[in-house]
């Protein structure tokens, strides 16, 4: 059986057992028996202290195993090469003492092992009788080639034995070794650090506690492996459970580590959606007093409801598969309900908190629905679409990012799935007015990449929502083909192609739109840019020539001349095009081949 399946107890008892042989063995020694008889005190000092560890770890409800369990392993390690020792002083005969050849320095050898062992012990000790209080600074042998192990190793024990000040004392030590590097977020992660982390945010009876927690959780979570860890130790529900029910301090930093947690690992973002993690979430952000005139002049609580309702929908589901899943749901919903009611004790809080708060949150949400449709679904169920567009009207700086960054989120799932197109943003739905309304604003006011090119992403995401008569958002995109920022322009080109191919059911009437709103001559200016923009800018013109043709801007404008240009280079960087743009040649061709017979028959020649 491995050293760390045995029961701490068996593992403990071993080396207490080989103190015994050992004892017995020197008493049969012959030979070197001073030498013998020292190993024996060595060795009677290390079985009392180990008498002493086992006292302590069956006493204490929570021990730390981990510096147990490696110094118990090197104490055995060192007691069986004392045994193997001992045992050739055993009176034998005249060969058997030639072939086993053994020396005072051997003897040496042995006594600084054991020195060794002395020292881990004292050290583990400490430890035990500080009852985690406080980090012990000592190097114990054992961490003398790598003392981070032993900072770590205390750090751990204070948190998951410690009085509450203690803990977050090691807590917060922790959190700073874990700063310095990737190794020793690494070491932590090995050495049991994450699950009395996940116990004092669960259990810690403050917010003091739960923030350290959530901190030093945050200083890990900036790895996948890591992240994995803190999903296999059950902390998601405990991040979610600390989200819904804490004060507004913990509230931020434990929306703060959702974001990174989603971040890094695609499978955390689906346990967050699993535990509900959106609601809130979103019933945070709805629960600012900023927006609550707006939000179609429902109540606090009526949003509370929908979401209560939205919750035993899925509480239902997954009772079935999780029996754990009815204990979760409720403490959530709970929460919930607790954070609709808080609007007074909120109004007590200082801005720059309810700020922070609502930033950490819109974060959250907007990493969590990236490319997630079923996210994106459940943010706008949740009234977070409305939400986030009122937001990105009235505020600035990281927060209105955060939210718009969010919407192009949930439009591009959109995008990718009818049946969330439908629902979200139909025509007459007031969140999806706001949407648009707001992205139109960014656009066609601002002159901030930064925010420009995500609200342009979007309203080329909902292409297929807009009906032909819907011109106030492609006049704006054209205008901003010809934007002197050439990443905006490029966006602007990606948008507009989504409105004019095939797959868009209205292609021809937004083409003949994008050409009365002048758009030809921008995207041939756009041709003169960097590559980006160019192979961009030759799909728009592709289909603006297959779907209208016939124009006479597209003819003054000698387009066929400019495609067959672009054949002879485009297709050398960018083989994808040849079909589309062979196609659009072949078409204007056909045209003007056309117009060219009207214009004989006109004229009376053959």
């Amino acid at each position: 059986m491995d050293s760390d399946d045995k029961r701490i107890e068996d593992q403990l008892s071993h080396p207490i057992l080989l103190s015994d042989r050992l004892r017995s063995a020197v008493l049969e020694a012959h030979s070197f028996k001073t030498e013998c008889a020292e190993v024996a005190k060595q060795v009677d000092r290390l079985a009392q202290m180990l008498r002493i560890a086992v006292r302590f770890a069956t006493a204490t409800p929570a021990v730390y195993e981990r510096p147990i369990r490696r110094v118990v392993a090197e104490v055995s390690k060192n007691f069986e090469r004392a045994l193997t020792l001992v045992r050739k002083c055993k009176h034998q005969s005249a060969l058997r003492r030639v072939m086993a050849i053994t020396s005072v320095t051997d003897f040496r050898k042995l006594f600084n092992l054991l020195d060794a062992s002395v020292g881990d012990m004292k050290w583990l000790l400490t430890i035990f009788e500080c009852n985690g209080g406080g980090i012990v600074l000592s190097l114990p042998p054992i961490a003398s080639n790598d003392p981070i192990i032993a900072w770590v190793w205390s750090s751990i024990a204070s948190i998951q034995m410690g009085q509450l000040p203690d803990r977050i004392e090691g807590t917060n030590e922790l959190a700073s070794l874990a700063a310095d590097n990737e190794r020793n977020k690494n070491i932590i992660v090995e050495e049991g650090g994450i699950p009395p982390l996940l116990k004092l945010l669960k259990e810690g009876p403050s917010p003091e506690a739960k923030i350290a927690a959530i901190k030093a959780l945050y200083t890990l979570a900036n790895d996948t492996n890591r992240v994995s860890t803190i999903v296999q130790e059950h902390g998601v529900p405990i991040i979610v459970q600390a989200l819904a029910n804490s004060p507004m301090l913990v509230q931020t930093q434990a929306a703060s580590l959702v974001a990174r947690m989603t971040m890094h690992d695609p499978l955390a973002q689906e346990d967050f959606a699993r535990e509900n993690v959106i609601r809130p979430l979103v019933v945070t952000l709805l629960s600012f007093e900023t927006f609550m005139d707006e939000m179609c002049r429902q109540s606090i609580h009526s949003i509370v409801q929908i979401n209560r309702n939205l919750e035993k929908k899925t509480l239902d589901k997954t009772m079935e598969q999780n029996p754990n899943a009815k204990t979760n749901a409720l403490s959530n919903m709970e929460g919930g309900i607790r954070a609709g009611n808080s609007r007074k004790e909120r109004g007590n809080e200082r801005p720059e908190v309810k700020h922070k708060l609502k930033i950490t949150c819109a974060e959250a949400l907007w990493l969590l629905a990236k490319g997630s449709v079923s996210n994106s679904r459940r943010i706008c169920e949740t009234k977070g679409l409305l939400c986030m567009a009122k937001m990105v009207e009235k505020e600035e700086g990281e927060l209105q990012m955060n939210c718009l960054m969010c919407i192009t989120e949930i439009t591009a799932a959109a995008e990718s799935n009818a049946d969330l197109r439908r629902a979200a943003f139909k025509t007459n739905s007031p969140a999806a007015k706001a949407v648009v309304d707001q992205m139109l604003r960014l656009i066609n006011d601002l002159d901030d990449p930064a925010l420009q090119i995500p609200a342009i992403r979007s309203i080329g995401s909902l292409a297929r929502t807009f009906p032909a008569r819907e011109t106030r958002v492609i006049g704006p995109l054209v205008v901003k083909l010809g934007s002197r920022h050439v990443d905006v322009a490029a966006e602007a080109a990606i948008s507009l192609g989504k409105f004019v191919c095939p797959e868009n059911f209205l292609c021809m009437e937004h083409s003949r739109t994008v050409i009365e709103f002048n758009g030809v001559p921008l995207v041939l200016k756009l041709l003169r840019e960097n590559e980006k923009s160019q192979m961009y800018g030759v799909i728009l013109l592709c289909y603006l020539a297959l779907h209208a043709g016939s124009s006479e801007i597209v003819d003054q404008a000698r387009v066929l001349t400019v495609l067959e240009g672009a054949d002879r280079t485009m297709i050398t960087l960018h083989p994808e095009l040849k079909e589309l743009v062979g196609k659009a040649i072949s078409h204007l061709n056909l045209y003007h081949a056309g117009m060219g017979i009207h214009s004989k028959g006109h004229l009376g020649l053959p």
